[in-house]
């Protein structure tokens, strides 16, 4: 019956059942990543974000589950794949640094 389960594996090497694993959906949100860094370096904001989410840290994770929480209410301002992106990325530290450098390159336009 176990062997029926589809799973993958985490960075620990621990097997979850594949409903609750992302890191598919982590690598295909690059493409929102680069807009994002594109649309804030247009309006001048990339530093800033970029400094934000290195003086969070350990608030990035709360900030992922308050985003969570208000998702409902938040789904009109921006695409649910987009609300989605920026939890997981959010959640974790290393994304978080890839998205981080992303925002400090200058070629980004």
């Amino acid at each position: 019956m176990l062997g029926d389960i589809k799973s993958c594996y985490t960075k620990r090497g621990v097997i979850i059942p594949e409903e609750l694993c992302y890191t598919g959906a982590m690598s295909s949100d690059r493409h929102i990543w680069h807009l994002w860094a594109r649309n804030l370096h247009k309006w001048g904001l990339a530093g800033w974000a970029a400094s934000l989410l290195e003086a969070a840290g350990p608030l990035n994770l709360i900030a992922a589950q308050v985003i969570y929480m208000l998702q409902p209410i938040a789904d009109t301002a921006m695409p649910q794949n987009h609300w989605r992106a920026l939890t997981e990325m959010l959640e974790d530290t290393m994304e978080t640094r890839r998205f981080t450098s992303l925002l400090r390159e200058d070629d980004i336009l």
